[in-house]
């Protein structure tokens, strides 16, 4: 099974969600997410949060669409996505995306990365998708990567207080065998150098960033 979350965030932002790509997924709102889903045509499995960022006709439109709306109160200890990422894990996917979590409140920007935490330690496979950037954790072991024209930026970020072993080949700036410390942008702005790259790491969690302008 594979599933994407729809979260809240700039509109604008959020990719076509109706293209062949993505034609076998499940879906699941996150709070304003369930309004852009079914404003796109798609009706989500199952829907969380408070629905606090909808106007009252936004919020009619959800309330009357018959998706089973799991409603929380605003103070609570996780955010909506964290409650729909959490129950997406309960059914162990082959694989995660996210949507709608970028762009926004830097706040829940930078949590919605560190839920790809979660998700890995899960071993679900999670990346999170908007116009300009697809983001994936990459724990210990080597990944094949191929050139993508739409994110023709690739870098890469700490995730652990270091990461170990550090290769990159394929691409224009090489590493081999580095260590790269929670801090460092060393490894910011790389591009690729042939159609097949690939990445490796010993130890630690690797943000991995393909991006364009």
């Amino acid at each position: 099974m594979k599933m994407a979350i729809v979260a809240g965030g700039p509109e604008e932002l959020i990719p076509d969600l109706r293209t062949s790509a993505y034609y076998d997924f499940s879906w699941i709102g996150a709070d304003r997410g369930t309004f852009v889903l079914l404003k796109a045509g798609i009706t989500p499995v199952r829907a969380f949060g408070d629905f606090d960022s909808l106007n009252e006709n936004e919020k009619s439109v959800v309330f009357d669409s018959g998706v089973d709306l799991k409603v929380f109160p605003p103070e609570k200890d996780k955010t909506d996505l964290e409650l729909a990422l959490d129950w997406a894990l309960g059914h162990a996917p082959e694989e995660l995306l996210i949507f709608g979590a970028t762009g926004g409140r830097l706040d829940h920007g930078l949590a919605a990365v560190q839920l790809l935490l979660k998700a890995e330690r899960s071993r679900v496979k999670c990346s999170i998708i908007d116009r300009k950037n697809r983001v994936t954790l990459l724990s210990p072991g080597t990944y094949y990567v191929k050139r993508n024209p739409d994110y023709p930026y690739l870098s890469f970020l700490a995730m652990s207080e270091r990461v170990e072993g550090l290769t990159l080949r394929g691409v224009k700036y090489p590493l081999d065998n580095a260590d790269l410390p929670v801090g460092s942008s060393l490894c910011i702005s790389n591009e690729a150098a042939s159609e097949d790259m690939v990445v490796s790491l010993s130890t630690g969690f690797l943000l991995m960033m393909r991006c364009s302008d």
